[in-house]
């Protein structure tokens, strides 16, 4: 593999951790707090994990155990999208194994879950693991969508964990992974099966957290990549003066990413998708803002700006929201006829035939380009891919219609020019901050504990997160806890529960202070590149969100 000068500096940097788990895994012991209960639905979801529900949090603390030392198989699957610090986690697990005993082995199974279905592995050694240490991607082994929830993939999973004298598992990935994760160490509890199986939380998206996961991997360093590119653009903006750039930003179902690029950014418009929600706005009414900002700023002179989206906006928009819902249920429920239907227009004809007259309004509102949009391929859960939904352009044409109208009643005379961006996959796979790594490689070691101590079903947890690592804390949740019930494909299944953006937190309440100001005087804020190399002030700070949220001041 052919490295950058960055890649071999990076190969030498030794990812920081707590300091309860930098001496012998031997002189650390799991200490058991009170049980637990699911985030919600507790009758529901207690009856589906009868052998792991109500288990406690688990911190790690000085003190001694005998186990540490027992040879492990350990498997380990990377699972979902892409989030930069992936290769740290199986860095920190490898370090830790190895640490605890040099008999230890990893099994990295490629290609996501499907790899130990189909028994595709490799195993890992200091060469492989060596060569991925501080680097983006999931290049190492790969990943995959494949999902482990069917009994005839859980049986060739202990099939193949039998083969290979397999211990444990690890599953690194987000909330619909880690609920396989849930799901598959359930079975095994409920089969004898002495094989541990632990998660650790990734998705740059922000939605999985709680007070014991204050943060998911790859968070950090997506969001300063994509302000980097947005203060780019704002710096660009600034200069020639005549564009308004929409920029639409990852962010499924929560708008953390857009948040915390814009507290990063200061950009002129912000929309937050669970305010619009709360709000019950529609896309009359987000027009309408949007225009109102283009005019004020206008009238100044200022026929410029950057207007930041988040990916899941329409979904957020209630009239919307009800009109996917009902598609989705269409599109499974006649699903043999709708997948007969070769042309986009014959699609349109069709669903409209069959909606509500409320979602039949909203449908025909929209632009036929995002009306083909809706009716895409579905995700593996039977529900709309917001990623393909081209919210960004669909904003600025009903910007432009609005302002357009306002000028022919004499309420705006600017000009309004408009660029579209979407950043996405620029994010996943950047190498990842001094943060992620020393984040990441700390979840990693921290779940080699997990297994040592046998905590199967357990969530990977490094909390204390705004403080320098040595005053991070190590241990472990639950993951049912973090569980309620959910339609899926028509039907109700445990999930993690996203957490959204909260209306009522100290990063959204920042931004609300601001944002008028920001909207209508330019406050730009041009954060620059990823900094690995320097004063720890500037290499070692996390998420504004994160240091709102613990209490801390931002500049």
């Amino acid at each position: 593999m052919q490295v950058s000068a960055l890649q071999k500096a990076r190969y030498a940097y030794q990812p920081k951790l707590p300091l309860i788990l930098r001496g012998n895994i031997s002189d650390i012991e799991a200490k058991k707090g009170e049980a637990t209960q699911s985030e919600a639905d507790q009758a529901e979801i207690r009856k589906l994990f009868a052998n792991t529900y109500g288990m406690p949090i688990v911190s790690f603390v000085k003190g001694s155990n005998s186990i540490s030392s027992k040879k492990l198989n350990v498997g380990v699957i990377l699972s979902g999208g892409q989030a930069p610090g992936g290769h740290n986690v199986i860095c920190g697990l490898y370090d830790a194994l190895k640490k605890a005993n040099k008999e230890n082995v990893l099994y990295g199974f490629c290609g996501g879950p499907s790899g130990i279905i189909e028994d595709k592995y490799i195993v890992l050694n200091d060469d492989i693991i060596n060569e991925y240490r501080n680097t983006g991607g999931f290049d190492m082994i790969q990943s995959g969508r494949t999902k482990l929830e069917t009994e005839e993939q859980f049986k060739i999973c202990t099939e193949n964990c039998h083969k290979h004298g397999i211990n444990a598992i690890v599953i690194i990935g987000g909330d619909d992974s880690n609920t396989n994760a849930a799901v598959l160490a359930e079975y095994f509890k409920a089969q004898g099966e002495d094989i541990c199986v632990v998660g650790c939380p990734k998705t740059i998206d922000g939605d999985l957290k709680n007070k014991c996961i204050e943060t998911s991997f790859g968070f950090d360093t997506a969001c300063k990549t994509y302000s980097e590119l947005i203060g780019n653009i704002e710096r660009d903006a600034n200069s020639a003066r005549k564009y308004w750039h929409f920029v639409r930003l990852m962010g499924r179902s929560a708008s953390h990413i857009a948040l915390e690029c814009a507290i990063e950014t200061r950009p002129n418009i912000c929309l937050v998708g669970e305010e619009v929600e709360a709000k019950n706005q529609s896309i009359e009414d987000i027009t309408n803002y949007i225009a109102r900002v283009v005019a004020s700023r206008a009238a100044h002179g200022d026929n410029y700006g950057v207007c930041l989206v988040p990916e899941g906006l329409i979904e957020f928009i209630p009239s919307v929201k009800v009109l996917i819902r009902e598609i989705n249920d269409l599109i499974a429920e006649k699903a043999d006829e709708f997948n007969t239907l070769k042309t986009t227009e014959s699609k349109i004809a069709y669903i409209e035939s069959l909606l509500s007259d409320g979602s039949k309004k909203v449908f025909n509102s929209l632009p036929a380009q995002i009306e083909a949009q809706l009716l895409l391929d579905r995700d593996p859960h039977g529900n709309v891919q917001v990623s393909l939904i081209e919210t960004e352009k669909l904003l600025i044409e009903t910007v432009k219609k609005r302002l357009a109208q306002m000028k022919a009643n004499g309420e705006y005379s600017g000009k309004f020019n408009a660029q579209n961006h979407f950043f996405g996959y620029e994010g996943r796979c950047a190498f990842p901050s001094n943060f992620d790594a020393d984040y990441c490689y700390s979840l990693g070691y921290n779940a080699c504990l997990l297994i040592s101590n046998g905590l199967t079903g357990y969530l990977s947890s490094i909390t204390n997160l705004s403080e320098p690592a040595d005053k991070w804390n190590a241990g472990g949740i639950p993951i049912t806890m973090m569980m309620n019930m959910e339609q899926r494909n028509g039907r109700m299944k445990p999930v993690i529960k996203k957490a959204l953006v909260e209306l009522s937190g100290a990063p959204f309440k920042f931004f609300e202070k601001n944002r008028e100001d920001w909207a209508l005087n330019t406050r730009y804020m041009f954060p620059g590149a990823i900094q690995y190399f320097g004063p720890e002030e500037v290499c070692g700070q996390t998420t504004k969100t994160l240091s709102l949220e613990q209490g801390k001041s931002i500049c």
